[in-house]
């Protein structure tokens, strides 16, 4: 109990002193259970980083409260050559913060820079597209083959000024894993509707209104502070004492309490991310276990009697309360028009076993598990219910549960894949089954985007068929067989197992107004207060 109160404490003090600073302007309060560690924006491909980056940051598209793809800093676009070639016509008169003029050049940069090492944003643009400058204001896009979505994901390709990059020695951006962080880790240059005015990593961000913005803003915000708070209890008190106003995830036993105070209500709506559960199936021996010389998961015997032995409607009544839709596929299902088609095998502990034992494992083994523990909502509780599920069919698991930064600096690319089973979410950057299959399921091979968060190398060469031809069809109805065939092969390999959909669940002061999206973005740049 003390512990609480001096958190709350300290939080209190934090926010109550921003705050102060700027008594007469409207200054929102937001606190996410997780941290904002870099300023890069091609360090972390996650969604709340997204979020808090596309606040400074813009890309050539963006999308809508719709989510619909809209101009940004691209105000139109077309597709020539039988659609190798697209031209983007950018806007003119945009400067970033520091007053450097945005022009063609910080694209040609951008898009070098995105794909280059230290990057978690590879596969936002192809490896083998080339960038050409036609003047100041005009870049044309050639492609080796057709991509009718190229500019799907470009909303979160945000674009940076290549003169500041140079002048501060940032022009790779700076892995997840680094010990040191780059001066674009520590500070931002966009051309966004808010700029960073103060950064302090696991302390608070405060972003400042952009009076130069070259859109008319909708918010009537003067600023933002932003301030991690990864205790639910305290992040609750925060907003139920009005110390805060925003926030992000209400912990699903806290709704109802929430809902019935006189201070704020919760916005809850669908999300379409994918919670999920991935193995090792690369290496040839199996780090974090007692099985020596060999690795399980290579089997997909022993990854089918996984999948059998996790109860997921279990794990939506006990631990998410109801908040959470079971999940055949690696894609929510509004974004496939052929979900139905699939179901997820039943709980099966009995079969479990018999496979288990029938791929040399009757006493089971033993493994590590990598877990967030303030990214997903009840992340750390969905990890300890799989822990138990498999502890009866004779697996038993150490879990690994720690904050997101320490976490994905550990199982991405940057950090090795130094995982051997792991729990992750994922919202596909182009709400389409392409980038699912491409960054999940694809083949790692050096050099190459694809793959770039199938943690577990996961490979078959005819699923990387598939993901090429995916990519090219422009018509819809043999597309989606194509992605349809590409799914029977990797729900039948086991892959992944799939566990759910959550639901989101936001903490809203009342006199806040905010928009929801599916995509789980708090974007306050739509929201105003006090009216």
């Amino acid at each position: 109990m003390t512990k609480h109160i001096s958190v709350l404490a300290a939080t209190s003090a934090a926010l109550l002193c921003a705050t102060a600073l700027s008594a007469s302007a409207v200054t929102l309060r937001y606190a996410n259970q997780g941290d904002l560690r870099s300023l890069d924006p091609y360090t972390l491909n996650e969604t709340t980083a997204n979020a808090h980056l596309g606040h400074v940051y813009e890309g050539l598209t963006k999308r809508g409260k719709d989510l619909a793809i809209e101009p940004g800093l691209a105000e139109s676009w077309e597709v020539l050559e039988d659609g190798k070639r697209w031209r983007f016509n950018l806007r003119e008169g945009v400067t970033f913060h520091n007053g450097n003029p945005f022009t063609a050049d910080d694209v040609i940069f951008s898009a070098d820079r995105v794909r280059s090492e230290g990057s978690n944003f590879q596969t936002r643009v192809p490896a083998g597209a080339v960038f050409e400058k036609v003047d100041d204001y005009t870049i044309d896009v050639v492609l080796p083959s057709p991509n009718p979505i190229l500019h799907y994901q470009w909303d979160t390709w945000y674009i940076m000024d290549q003169e500041w990059a140079q002048e501060h020695g940032v022009e790779k951006p700076t892995p997840a894993s680094a010990e040191t962080p780059s001066y674009a880790a520590l500070n931002a240059n966009g051309t966004g509707p808010f700029e960073v005015t103060t950064h302090e990593p696991g302390v608070r961000t405060v972003f400042t209104a952009n009076e130069d913005w070259w859109d008319e803003p909708e918010h009537n915000l003067d600023e933002i502070v932003f301030t991690p708070i990864s205790s639910d209890a305290t992040r609750v008190a925060a907003l139920l004492s009005g110390e805060v106003d925003v926030i992000e995830p209400v912990p699903i036993q806290d709704i109802e309490r929430v809902r019935s105070s006189d201070r704020a209500t919760v916005l809850t709506g669908p999300e379409l991310r994918t919670i999920f559960l991935g193995f090792d199936q690369e290496r040839d021996e199996l780090l974090y276990s007692n099985v020596e010389g060999e690795n399980p998961f290579k089997d997909p015997r022993v990854r089918e009697a996984f999948m059998l032995a996790i109860d997921a409607d279990l794990i939506r009544d006990r631990v998410m309360r109801g908040l959470s839709t079971p999940s055949a596929l690696m894609i929510a299902p509004e974004l496939f028009a052929y979900s139905d088609e699939f179901e997820r095998p039943g709980y099966d502990p009995e079969r479990a076993r018999a496979l288990l034992a029938e791929a040399g494992y009757p006493d089971g083994f033993e493994v590590g598990m990598d877990c967030p523990n303030d990214r997903y909502v009840n992340d750390e509780a969905i990890c300890q219910g799989v822990v138990s599920m498999l502890a009866r069919v004779g697996i038993t698991v150490n879990l690994n549960a720690q904050p997101k930064a320490q976490y994905f600096a550990k199982v991405l690319r940057s950090g090795g894949y130094d995982t051997s089973f792991y729990l992750l979410g994922w919202t596909p950057g182009t709400f389409d089954s392409h980038n699912v299959l491409n960054d999940l399921h694809g083949c790692r091979a050096e050099g190459s985007p694809r793959g770039e968060t199938n943690l577990g190398g996961y490979c078959n060469e005819e699923v990387d068929a598939l993901i090429e031809q995916i990519l090219v069809e422009s018509d819809e109805d043999a597309r989606n067989d194509l992605i349809r065939q590409a799914y029977e092969i990797t729900t039948g390999e086991f892959a992944y197992v799939p566990l759910h959909q959550q639901a989101l669940a936001w903490g809203v002061a009342n006199g806040v107004d905010l928009v929801q999206r599916a995509d789980n973005q708090v974007l306050l740049y739509w929201a105003r207060k006090g009216e």
